[in-house]
């Protein structure tokens, strides 16, 4: 191998299968040279002075490398492939988002461009690349995403203890006015409201029931392994009250669900209720359990339960 073509291969090794022109040009590529590689598929162009080497099939986050090298030094990995990089979020179908200082908002050759002022607390380095923390990405996802996957990002950074809702009221107030600002806040405010201990939450539960002429369930029974909340037993159901609005750890939240599919292996079915549902929204937590009581009983009468 052409000791030119060995140096663009290492660099190549370590950033995920793509140079940028200047790299070339540092390795001893002319731009003839470049054209010459192109030509005979060594190169694939990508973006402007940005090109893959060898194939055009880039490994995991390959394209938001090749994203950087287009835009420069002082790109950073930001809302959606931001969100995307932290699992906040799906991996998005458009260009790559990048934030880059003092620039104008616009796309081009696959890159969306956002021209934002970051501090230094508001980027992480993470995989190699430059990335706005987790924080500070949910203040910039907030203006692009709708209220439901808005929630479930800020959730999903609670569970995962990637920011809190502290952190996340910081990057707000660093970030200034900028779009979904609003949004974010009245979420922040909603979440971070007073909450319940897992006991209070169960009586409050209790009191709805008693109130809605519902029948009552028995309070904390064993079940195999498990103590559960609340257990209809002639109906097979199962209620989980979740006294706090993240689970505290990743570990904890998954122990959940094997706790559930356990549950459902005894012949149960679990429903979870939280302590924002029982407080913001009694009448539909109380109509949802109705609903399954019902659907049980209908069940049972067929002899299918």
């Amino acid at each position: 191998m052409d000791p030119a073509d060995l140096r663009v291969a290492e660099l190549a090794a370590v950033q995920r299968g793509v140079v940028s022109l200047a790299q070339l040009a540092a390795c001893g590529i002319g731009r003839g040279g470049v054209r010459w590689r192109v030509a005979n598929g060594r190169l694939h162009r990508l973006h402007r002075g940005v090109y893959a080497v060898g194939h055009s099939s880039l490994p995991p986050l390959g394209l938001e490398q090749a994203a950087l090298l287009a835009v420069g030094a002082r790109g950073v990995l930001s809302h959606r492939s931001a969100a995307a990089f932290w699992n906040l979020l799906g991996s998005p179908d458009g260009p790559v988002d990048v934030t880059v200082p003092g620039a104008r908002r616009r796309s081009r050759d696959g890159v969306a461009l956002h021209g934002s002022t970051l501090s230094g607390r508001d980027v992480a380095r993470a995989g190699g690349l430059p990335v706005t923390q987790p924080a500070r990405t949910l203040v910039d996802i907030a203006g692009v995403v709708d209220d439901r996957g808005l929630e479930r990002a800020v959730d999903e950074a609670g569970v995962r203890r990637l920011a809190s809702l502290a952190e996340i009221g910081v990057a707000l107030d660093r970030a200034g006015a900028v779009a979904g600002t609003r949004r974010l806040r009245e979420l922040l405010d909603r979440l971070d409201g007073p909450r319940l201990t897992r006991s209070e939450a169960e009586a409050r539960l209790l009191a709805l029931l008693r109130r809605s002429r519902l029948p009552l369930p028995s309070t904390n029974v064993r079940v195999g392994r498990y103590e559960v909340d609340m257990l209809w037993s002639s109906h097979r159901l199962a209620v989980e009250v979740d006294g706090f609005a993240f689970h505290g750890t990743r570990a904890a939240f998954e122990r959940d669900r094997v706790r559930d599919a356990d549950l459902q292996a005894l012949g149960l079915r679990v429903i979870r209720v939280t302590w924002r549902q029982i407080v913001e929204e009694p009448e539909a937590t109380v109509a949802r359990l109705a609903g399954m009581l019902a659907a049980s009983s209908q069940e049972i009468a067929r002899g299918t339960a």
